[in-house]
């Protein structure tokens, strides 16, 4: 397995033989509003062109509808007839948008042999999850690769434990900006990403979501200083730049 990650959450995973996009986010540097009076998002360029990183794409995920993980140059760069897998609730919009093959993830879905299954993510706790709205996770499951669970859009609570438990994932990938709306926080900050990896010894977790967007509280550097505190080494929790690739 091999992922690349662009910027913030969007990633492009060559796995079992198949290439995957998420969260597909291609806003020009400083095109979109602010959200938290900071800076115009997103703060930092592509690494890549659109057309590298929709290169042999076939199939796309797509957690929520936040501009932050699809956003309206994606919808105008991406072939409508793309396989596209969304949350309940989010497929009339993209629809809309001219997609035409869209299938909401309401519990595992079979795509050319690969296994994908949705898992539930808080976007938030308390009176902030009504403001922003439902999300998912998923797991991702392949002939001879590492079972993957991306958590996504949320915070470490819970359901987000159970299903580490539950699936012992080789892989987790972990939004870990501490992105605070309000003051209260909407993603995994350092402290609960750095809990994921005592949680889950064995998986390598890899944190992306990061200095991307003026409502992030944490830098790649906050979290490696938080992870080297608790002994948590670079070979367990993989902090990626944009435009890496890394093979796990």
């Amino acid at each position: 397995m091999k992922l690349q990650l662009f910027r913030n959450a969007t990633l492009k995973l060559d796995y079992a033989g198949h290439t995957i996009l998420i969260d597909p986010y291609l806003a020009s540097r400083h095109s979109l509003p602010s959200f938290a009076g900071r800076s115009p998002n997103p703060m930092v360029d592509l690494p890549v062109s659109i057309d590298e990183i929709l290169a042999g794409v076939e199939m796309v995920i797509v957690s929520h509808l936040h501009t932050d993980h699809f956003d309206d140059v994606a919808k105008e760069r991406l072939p409508k007839d793309l396989p596209l897998f969304c949350q309940p609730g989010d497929e009339g919009d993209i629809r809309g948008a001219g997609f035409t093959d869209v299938t909401p993830l309401t519990d595992t879905a079979i795509w050319n042999g690969l296994r994908l299954t949705r898992r539930e993510g808080s976007h938030g706790l308390g009176p902030v999850v009504d403001l922003m709205g439902s999300v998912m996770g998923f797991t991702l499951e392949g002939e001879c690769e590492p079972n993957v669970y991306w958590a996504g859009d949320t915070v470490l609570y819970p359901p987000v434990e159970k299903t580490i438990r539950e699936t012992t994932p080789q892989v987790i990938i972990t939004h870990s900006c501490g992105a605070k709306w309000d003051g209260d926080l909407i993603v995994m900050d350092a402290a609960e990403t750095v809990a994921v990896c005592e949680l889950a010894g064995q998986s390598t977790v890899v944190a992306v979501h990061m200095e991307a967007l003026d409502h992030a509280t944490v830098s790649r550097a906050d979290l490696r200083a938080a992870a080297d505190a608790k002994g948590i080494s670079a070979d367990q929790l993989r902090i990626p730049d944009d435009g890496e690739v890394l093979s796990l």
